[in-house]
């Protein structure tokens, strides 16, 4: 019988954050993965540690993803990780593979889920924290009010949408924000919006500041920015 291919959302970053679900899942399968060339290179790993008693001791697949947006490039990667999995779970084991956050919003993990299942495999999901909802949590505002919308969005890809962005109805959630930090701190301004950064959330480094005036004009990949309709919060 072949294994399961579970993908694990371990949270934003606080060990202490991850589900009871999650810690049982990468308990239980005697492989683990991770998008890294070595295990203490992965945050999802690092957070995991701090958790799962004998993580060190699993079977570890290094299943590092080049970081660039050469589709080509990606799905080969992506292929390539499915492969090695999958022989993973022709041998009969399960296995974990720790991503931050929640599977489900921007993580490289779904693309790797997606082909596993597509060739007749069995891969499920394990819910994490997502990170927006830790900084929400760590603000102690709410994310929307009754019937206002909410937006999420990447800025990684395109900091140029950031203006389109800002002018959305509702609340804004600009994740990766810290490549185009000085961009949208000049909109955030130039607008006269409130808004929020927190980054690094819950882990070690973590900053909080409270309006666009406190930003700086860089920051870590982990970035995110929230951005409320003006009479709200």
């Amino acid at each position: 019988m072949n294994g399961i291919l579970y993908g694990v959302g371990v949270g934003p970053g606080d060990p202490k954050m991850m589900t009871c679900l999650a810690v049982e899942t990468i308990e239980k399968c005697p492989v683990i993965a991770v998008p890294a060339r070595q295990r203490d290179q992965a945050l999802s790993y690092r957070i995991a540690k701090g958790m799962v008693k004998g993580l060190e001791e699993k079977e570890c697949l290094h299943l590092s993803i080049p970081m660039t947006k050469d589709q080509a490039i990606l799905e080969e990667s992506y292929r390539a990780a499915a492969d090695q999995i999958i022989r993973i779970l022709e041998d009969g084991k399960d296995a974990a593979y720790l991503t931050l956050g929640d599977p489900t919003i921007y993580s490289t993990y779904i693309y790797i889920h997606r082909l596993v299942k597509e060739r007749g495999y069995d891969a499920r999901i394990i819910s994490g924290v997502p990170s927006f909802c830790a900084m929400a949590a760590r603000i102690g505002d709410s994310l929307a009010d009754r019937s206002q919308q909410l937006h999420v969005i990447p800025l990684a890809y395109d900091t140029k949408e950031a203006e389109e962005i800002l002018a959305y109805k509702g609340t804004k959630v600009l994740m990766k924000a810290g490549s185009g930090l000085s961009h949208v701190k000049q909109l955030l301004r130039e607008r006269c919006l409130e808004a929020v950064m927190v980054e690094n959330c819950g882990l070690e480094g973590e900053r909080v500041c409270k309006s666009p005036d406190q930003m700086p004009d860089e920051a870590g990949y982990y970035t995110t920015i929230l951005v409320k309709e003006a009479g709200h919060g």
